[in-house]
């Protein structure tokens, strides 16, 4: 396993993150033990979750699992980097009580603490804002993470679906109060949808933040799913699926399997393992639901890809470019 930095941070993390989404409603407690086993023991050691995995009357399930995983021992929790979020509301499913959501400093203590609970843990690694609150004011969610800080309950703070200037907006606030501030986004990237290259990946890197890319494979869209529906008849499903109702979008996907075929690679290993050479990435976040799917996502980070191979993807695949010259001359 290869290590990077995350940001301009002293933390060391993994060049690919386990991502827990699928712990709980697709995956059993059992079987989402062992692909974290899977993953401890080949050296994987950044481990991403969120209050709500679960979904519904199950919400905070996920991180259940996760806590009743670290409670085995072993030094489980002292050798995984664990990320997980605050934002989405954690209430009945009953109305909406006022507070049970988003970055209020009243949600924000409450929803760690019902974190912490549920994990197991005394501290929470990196907490993650899992969107953009615009109706609380920077300063009063930084104060309210500075304080987490001084209790020991969190370390760093990161982001997760921010625009470019939600990222300057927040650590120039943080700067004023002489905090930390993000030292993460997480974003939507991937070889078919490229538009954090515009704005939030420059702006990442510009206040030192590392970038954390989720649906690497784009909802299995760059999987091979093609030809796994010509020669298994099985059909994609949610976001590939729709996707790919768009002519323009299934050629490009053929384009991109007929591509690796030529070289040999399989297409999604090709689809982390480009991720990997992009700029200012720390890692994609890999969600096996087996650990058969951890092994494959596992042999992206030692795929070299050829040039001709990179000059392919850009051609299937044309980025947007920076921002303004993206939409401006």
């Amino acid at each position: 396993m290869e290590y990077t930095q995350l940001g301009r941070t002293g933390l060391k993390v993994s060049r690919l993150v386990l991502g827990t989404m699928n712990f709980g409603p697709q995956t059993n407690e059992t079987d989402s033990h062992a692909i974290m086993d899977a993953a401890l023991d080949a050296g994987l050691n950044f481990f991403d979750t969120a209050n709500v995995y679960g979904w519904g009357e199950n919400k905070g399930r996920t991180e259940e699992i996760l806590g009743s995983w670290f409670a085995r021992g072993g030094g489980r929790r002292d050798k995984v980097v664990l990320a997980t979020k605050v934002y989405g509301n954690m209430g009945s499913d009953g109305p909406v009580w006022p507070n049970d959501d988003k970055l209020s400093a009243v949600n924000i203590r409450r929803a760690v603490d019902a974190s912490l609970k549920r994990l197991g843990t005394d501290h929470i690694d990196l907490y993650q804002f899992h969107h953009v609150d615009r109706a609380t004011p920077w300063d009063e969610i930084w104060q309210a993470m500075d304080v987490l800080v001084q209790q020991g309950k969190i370390l760093y703070v990161g982001s997760s679906n921010f625009a470019g200037w939600n990222i300057a907006q927040a650590n120039e606030a943080a700067r004023r109060r002489s905090s930390l501030g993000l030292v993460s986004e997480q974003c939507l990237f991937n070889l078919a949808e490229r538009r954090a290259e515009m704005e939030v990946i420059p702006a990442a890197q510009e206040y030192g933040l590392g970038v954390i890319a989720w649906s690497p494979l784009h909802g299995g869209l760059l999987g091979g799913v093609l030809k796994k529906e010509a020669t298994q008849g099985r059909r994609a499903s949610g976001r590939a699926a729709d996707a790919l109702k768009d002519a323009k979008t299934r050629e490009q996907i053929q384009a991109y399997e007929d591509l690796l075929d030529k070289h040999g690679l399989k297409p999604g290993e090709v689809a982390l393992a480009w991720l990997l050479t992009r700029p200012g990435v720390t890692g994609p976040i890999v969600g096996p639901r087996t650990v058969e799917q951890l092994s494959s996502a596992l042999r992206a980070v030692e795929l070299e890809l050829p040039d001709e191979v990179l000059t392919g993807l850009d051609e299937i695949f044309p980025g947007p470019g920076p921002s303004p010259e993206a939409f401006a001359w």
